[in-house]
C-alpha cells in the first residue's frame, strides 16, 4: 500500500499537500486542471522533490530519500529513452546501468521485448522507431524492472487515438501480469476511464484521496467541471 501521511511537496514557491492511501494493486488516474500540481504530485512520490512535511510510505515503511532506491518505476511522455543506445540496451539499462548482462538477464530483456511486440527491433535505435514503438520500449523497461509501484506522467499523450488505445491495452496487460500499483496522470477523461476505476483529483495545490472515477466525472467539483467543459 502507498501511504501519503500529511505530506507536503514543495517545488520553489509551489506547495502540494496530500493525506491518503492507495491500496496495493490499484490503478488510479491522476486528473485536474493544468498547473494544479499533478506532475509535482508524481515527482514527490518518486523522490525527485523533497518532502517538506509528513511521510511517504510503501508497505508501511518510509520511502528511501534517494529516488533510485524507491520501489517504483516512472514513465514520462518522452519514454526516457537514450538516443545513442539500441532498443535492447535501452531496456537493459533498467536492470544494469553498465549494461553488462548475464545470459539470464539478456534472456529476460528478450522476453520483455517480445511481450511488447518488439522482438524484431532489438538492434534498432530510438530514431528508427515510431512514437508507439518508443512507448513500447519504455513499457518493456518497466516490465523488466518489476517494481511494485508504477508512476506514469502522460506517457501516451502525443499518440493518436488508435495507438493510444493500443498502448493502454499493453499497459493494462502488464499490470494484470505483475499486480503492480499504478498512478497515471492524464488530461483525457476517456483515457482515465479506460485505465482506472479510481481517480485522484489534484487542484490548487492539494491532492484529494481516490474516489470512484465515474462518480467524479458525473458530479465534478467546480474546478474540475470548469476544466473538463463538455469533454465527458
Amino acid at each position: 500500500m502507498l501511504d501519503l501521511n500529511n505530506v507536503c511537496f514543495q517545488q520553489g514557491d509551489f506547495r502540494l499537500t496530500a493525506d491518503f492511501s492507495v491500496p496495493t494493486g490499484a490503478r488510479v488516474a491522476v486528473i485536474g486542471p493544468s498547473g494544479g500540481g499533478k506532475s509535482t504530485f508524481l515527482n514527490g512520490i518518486a523522490g525527485f522533490i523533497a518532502t517538506g512535511a509528513g511521510q511517504v510510505l510503501w508497505a508501511d515503511k518510509p520511502m528511501p530519500d534517494h529516488p533510485g532506491q524507491r520501489p517504483l518505476s516512472i514513465l514520462f511522455q518522452d519514454h526516457n529513452l537514450f538516443p545513442h543506445l539500441s532498443v535492447m540496451d535501452n531496456v537493459a539499462v533498467g536492470i544494469s546501468p553498465n549494461m553488462r548482462l548475464s545470459h539470464s538477464q539478456r534472456h529476460d530483456v528478450s522476453v520483455a521485448l517480445d511481450k511488447v511486440g518488439l522482438a524484431d527491433k532489438s538492434a534498432s535505435f530510438p530514431r528508427d522507431l515510431s512514437g508507439g514503438q518508443q512507448g513500447r520500449v519504455g513499457l518493456a523497461r518497466v516490465l523488466l524492472r518489476q517494481r511494485p509501484l508504477l508512476l506514469l506522467d502522460e506517457p501516451f499523450s502525443a499518440l493518436g487515438p488508435a495507438l493510444k488505445d493500443e498502448m493502454l491495452d499493453i499497459l493494462c496487460e502488464i499490470l494484470d501480469d505483475t499486480g503492480a500499483t499504478a498512478l497515471m496522470v492524464t488530461h483525457d477523461p476517456k483515457d482515465a476511464l479506460a485505465f482506472a476505476d479510481q481517480a485522484v483529483l489534484v487542484t490548487d495545490g492539494h491532492a484529494d484521496g481516490p474516489k470512484p472515477i465515474q462518480q467524479l466525472f458525473d458530479a465534478p467539483p467546480p474546478a474540475l467541471a470548469a476544466y473538463l467543459g463538455n469533454r465527458t
